[in-house]
């Protein structure tokens, strides 16, 4: 299925990128954490690691470590502001559940 992208979440990383001054993309995984037993996480990529997925979309590579895919396949990523808040949302089918505070998830 892959990982893919709204036009905000791109536009938005690509500035990201831009401002960074380098980088080939974003990585998107997921860690053991908090009340429902995953997080997501974001961070810029320098280099791409040989067991790594790599998405494309909208001109973005996502890129994906083979332990994470399992539990992200088919997400979308967009990049919402509500009030002052702003940040990426995660649109992914495969959770199951999520915490009171939407920080950790599970499948």
């Amino acid at each position: 299925m892959g990982i893919t992208l709204t036009d905000v979440a791109a536009e938005r990383v690509n500035q990201f990128l831009e401002n960074r001054g380098k980088g080939v993309g974003l990585r998107l995984g997921v860690k053991t954490t908090g009340c429902s037993g995953m997080a997501y996480v974001i961070e810029f990529v320098d280099e791409i690691a040989s067991e790594d997925s790599v998405f494309e979309d909208k001109g973005v590579k996502v890129i994906v470590d083979p332990k994470s895919l399992v539990y992200i396949d088919g997400t979308e990523l967009d990049y919402t502001r509500e009030g002052l808040n702003e940040g990426f949302k995660f649109n992914n089918p495969n959770v199951k559940d999520s915490c009171g505070c939407g920080e950790s998830f599970t499948v």
